[in-house]
């Protein structure tokens, strides 16, 4: 699922002209599954990223310019996986302008990765205060919650995500998982109810019927590519799928499954993936247990 997109090159347009983790036997090693090439670092946003440090040597910017250059450099950074070098830019542009909702809304993701979670939460009730309608701060929020623990108080920011797009069935799954952690059983029933009002032509649909059992995993595999128009639309959906199929095995305690398929999902270098994200707190949360 991608993050929501923010556009960051207006300013710049403007300013240029002015290990294996369990020996169970009966959890196998991931085998005969599909790869994409992974993605390569898109020479635009490099360079992009020059012109903005450029541009940042002017001595003639007023602070808001600062601010809206170092933001846009930074979810630069963060596409590319840089992650201190944006974690580093969007403090700097807090301390020009503090009033900017998404900014804390990336520093949000980051604390949650770094699982500092208190300081997530932190984040994002300060995106909610300056924008109250800012949609992916429940998701984001309700991630962070999620990995803190706190599965009864994500399900209620994954119910207000899901309230706003109904039909999504990426809200669908991660409120199942929240759920899941409390109630296997409603969580079940609330995923087919759900269920009825997604829009069943859309590919993420099969995550809905991979999780209420109506799709078999060798199904859901053999069918990935289908509708696929290009090599990154394959590896975007790869990272997503993977990542979804970990969950189950991690659920169903198959944990070398799971860390195969959280290894699959990082191999696509979808970056700017909610899914790629987690992966990798996945695979630190899977080997921190195993020490």
């Amino acid at each position: 699922m991608r993050l929501k997109k923010i556009a960051v090159l207006s300013l710049l347009s403007g300013l240029m002209m002015g290990c294996s983790l369990t020996s169970d036997s009966q959890d196998k090693a991931v085998v005969n599954v599909a790869f994409a090439t992974p993605l390569s670092t898109d020479f635009r946003s490099e360079i992009a990223i020059a012109r903005y440090s450029e541009l940042l040597y002017r001595t003639n910017l007023t602070d808001e310019q600062k601010a809206q250059l170092l933001y846009d450099r930074g979810v630069l950074y963060d596409s590319l996986g840089l992650s201190t070098l944006a974690r580093i830019d969007f403090n700097r542009t807090l301390n020009l302008k503090p009033d900017l909702p998404e900014v804390y809304n990336f520093l949000g993701i980051h604390y949650t990765l770094m699982q500092q979670y208190d300081k997530a939460y932190e984040m994002f009730d300060a995106v909610l205060d300056l924008k109250a309608e800012h949609e992916y701060a429940y998701l984001n929020r309700g991630i962070a919650l999620y990995y803190g623990q706190r599965p009864q108080l994500a399900e209620q920011d994954f119910d207000a995500f899901l309230a706003l797009a109904p039909s999504d069935p990426y809200r669908v799954v991660w409120r199942y998982l929240a759920q899941k952690e409390l109630d296997p059983i409603t969580a079940q029933q609330q995923l087919m109810s759900a269920s009825s009002q997604l829009d069943e032509t859309t590919w993420a649909y099969q995550l809905i019927q991979l999780y209420s059992g109506e799709l078999s995993e060798d199904t859901f595999l053999a069918q990935l590519d289908e509708g696929v128009s290009s090599e990154q639309e394959f590896a975007e959906r790869l990272c997503e799928a993977y990542f979804y199929l970990a969950k189950k095995h991690l659920s169903a305690g198959n944990v070398r499954s799971a860390e195969d398929y959280f290894k699959l999902s990082l191999s696509t270098n979808v970056h700017e993936f909610v899914e790629y994200k987690y992966a990798r707190l996945e695979l630190e949360l899977l080997y921190s247990h195993s020490e």
